[in-house]
């Protein structure tokens, strides 16, 4: 059975390690508390290379834009981790059978640091970024690429695991998957269609997937 997950706030917590990040990085540059915040708005939701081109103007840095980024991607790498009970929750499922592949938004060279940093990356079967294939979840194309990075195909169907509404479980619905979401404390959508399962975090939703195989 195929179970693809969402990396970031699903296995990993990145809000938690952009913000410790975030931090570090501004302390190694003297800068004042307000440019915490300008960091943060720009890269909370999302983050490329491009932002640095920005980000270095708004604080008046003299570091190349791609020397921040890179210097953004070796250290949220290490800032992240992982949520309790992620890594011996898929040890688990993968003993027992289960395909377990990484569909995420994000910039490939960055999502691959985080499983590397975090242990993850042996863990898991394939793993396909927005970046790499240049659609965002919830293109139906991102889960094809995923699944087939695991050697799979999505016709034999399977599992989508991830924190968001739309990007995630709706992207499940449209790939033939079954969606499981991982509330972390928030409450459902309205409007939107209801997930097949619901979990409070990604602990719980590895025991539901192992239970399918009990």
């Amino acid at each position: 059975m195929l179970a693809l997950f969402d990396l970031d706030n699903t296995l990993i917590d990145r809000n938690a390690g952009l913000k410790e990040w975030i931090g570090e990085f501004a302390r190694s540059r003297s800068l004042a508390q307000e440019a915490e915040a300008i960091i943060y708005d720009r890269l909370c939701k999302r983050a490329c290379a491009q932002d640095f081109v920005y980000l270095r103007v708004a604080l008046g840095l003299s570091d190349a834009p791609n020397e921040l980024w890179h210097e953004y991607v070796q250290g949220l790498a290490c800032s992240v981790r992982c949520f309790p009970g992620t890594q011996v929750g898929m040890e688990a499922l993968r003993s027992i059978g289960w395909t377990i592949g990484v569909a995420t938004n994000g910039a490939g060279n960055i999502q691959r640091a985080k499983l590397a940093a975090t242990g993850l990356a042996p863990l898991v079967d394939g793993i396909c970024a927005s970046g790499d294939v240049g659609v965002r979840k919830p293109d139906r194309h991102l889960f094809e690429a995923a699944a087939a990075e695991c050697g799979v195909s999505l016709s034999a169907g399977g599992w989508m695991v991830g924190d968001d509404p739309e990007t995630d479980m709706g992207g499940a619905t449209g790939a033939g998957l079954r969606g499981l979401w991982v509330s972390n404390g928030r409450e459902w959508v309205d409007g939107l269609p209801e997930p097949d399962v619901t979990a409070s975090g990604i602990a719980e939703a590895i025991e539901v997937l192992r239970g399918m195989t009990d």
